[in-house]
């Protein structure tokens, strides 16, 4: 993923002078008489240099094959992420701008609240509705882009969060080469007979503040999910409800005294990249990770943990819910995704031609040229059908996991929200109790929050 998980908030954007950010950094152009602007933050040579390449070399002379009468204007950025943030919120603040822009999902509700970003049928026109790649983007993928229901962005590539397993120590274990655990509880059986096994540690749950947003992305929020709860929903943040007492009581039975996880790698500093080591080398059962740890980590000849048999030692099975039926939208199975998206701009002086302009974008053609021949889940499922078949991992992520997904609130307050859920994990890490936990969690919530009116239990 390109954006960080802790963007600055719109509020502290808004007190920062229009000078200390500058106005972007110039426009690179084709021919025509009627102006579309693409604002991303990628540059060639630089950063996110084949988006750059992308968008200059194939999106603009073949949008402009079609529409003779358009310009189109790349309006490149390679700054650090909040940098870029910054500066797309000021432009939007003072109604100015790209038409088409490249942003985080996390930052869309966000800007919404704000006013900055519309949604796209108030922008777009009845054009968006009848648009025919809604049919290729699984519902709970277009949720990237939604916030309060309606739809604000076309999501972009995306990802997803699965148990990864060693297939080796699972059958000195005794347990099947083909594993599909079907609630919690098998995960814990699992683990215990791995540890009977011998294996140092046989379930990996990323926990802690050390290990940052990856314990709330790979650990709280999935397992949350599979309480029956999301983090944010109907206007309030959760609290110290029994979903999240579930989790933190999972957390307990993992790292509780059991022996079934390591709670010292937890507090480690780099413990989330010793994780990754010890798994790569056979120490690790069970670990839960993003598609991420498959494509660039354990990956055999260029991954920072390379297992040179991956793809006959690693298996990996959809995160189960607490037990069938019982994860949010009454499913079996969840998981959590992140990714960027594109919006229009509501101050667009063409917004139905930015339409045009962001749906050629997201067709079929363009994002199979956008992953120029690489082994990437985009948002269409007729994209990756097509070019997932080299690997069956990612093709199993599109099929099996994205149907089911869900995402972070695209709200200011959720990074620091999402510290208070690490810092619960932690607290059960180091012996208290997922009681304990959830209390100080709620206290904690309560006030960053805006009191217990805005947090449902």
């Amino acid at each position: 993923m390109r954006f960080p998980s802790r963007p600055a908030s719109i509020a502290a954007i808004c007190v920062l002078a229009l000078t200390s950010c500058g106005t972007g950094t110039g426009t690179e152009s084709g021919g025509g008489s009627l102006t579309l602007t693409i604002a991303a933050n990628s540059i060639q040579g630089g950063k996110n240099s084949e988006s750059a390449t992308w968008i200059k070399q194939w999106v603009i002379p073949e949008f402009e094959k079609t529409h003779p009468n358009v310009k189109v204007l790349f309006q490149p950025s390679g700054v650090d992420d909040e940098q870029y943030k910054t500066k797309i919120a000021l432009d939007l603040k003072s109604k100015s701008g790209a038409d088409v822009i490249d942003v985080d999902g996390i930052w869309v509700g966000e800007f919404a609240q704000a006013g900055y970003i519309k949604p796209l049928t108030e922008v777009g026109g009845a054009a968006v509705d009848q648009w025919e790649g809604w049919s290729q983007i699984p519902q709970a993928v277009q949720g990237l882009g939604i916030f309060d229901g309606k739809k604000y962005g076309l999501p972009q590539g995306t990802d997803g969060r699965v148990l990864f397993y060693n297939k080796t120590l699972f059958k000195k274990a005794g347990l099947p080469e083909t594993w599909e655990p079907k609630s919690w509880q098998d995960i814990l059986d699992a683990g215990n007979k791995l540890k009977t096994a011998g294996v140092p540690v046989p379930i990996q749950i990323n926990a802690g503040t050390a290990m940052g947003e990856a314990t709330t992305m790979q650990g709280v929020l999935p397992l949350l999910a599979g309480a029956g709860s999301e983090i944010y929903a109907d206007g309030k943040w959760t609290g110290a409800s029994q979903a999240l007492k579930d989790v933190l009581g999972f957390y307990q039975q993992v790292y509780g005294g059991s022996g079934l996880g390591d709670p010292k790698l937890q507090q480690e500093a780099k413990g989330r990249d010793k994780s990754f080591a010890q798994f790569a080398a056979g120490k690790i059962g069970i670990l839960a990770e993003g598609d991420y740890f498959w494509r660039s980590v354990i990956e055999p000849t260029a991954g920072v943990a390379p297992m040179k048999d991956r793809d006959q030692a690693v298996g990996y099975a959809r995160i189960p819910a607490k037990q069938p039926g019982g994860g949010i939208r009454g499913q079996d199975f969840v998981s959590m995704s992140g990714g960027a998206v594109r919006v229009l701009n509501p101050f667009s002086k063409n917004p139905k031609l930015a339409w045009e302009l962001l749906a050629f974008m997201h067709s079929a053609q363009a994002t199979t040229s956008e992953l120029s021949g690489q082994a990437r889940i985009s948002s269409r499922t007729d994209v990756n059908d097509a070019v997932l078949t080299a690997d069956p991992m990612l093709k199993y992520i599109a099929d099996e996991v994205l149907p089911i997904t869900a995402y972070r609130p695209g709200l200011a307050v959720y990074p620091q929200v999402s510290a208070a859920l690490q810092e619960a994990t932690a607290a059960v890490v180091s012996g208290k109790s997922a009681d304990e936990a959830a209390t100080a969690y709620q206290a904690k919530l309560e006030g960053l929050v805006g009191g217990a009116a805005n947090v449902g239990g």
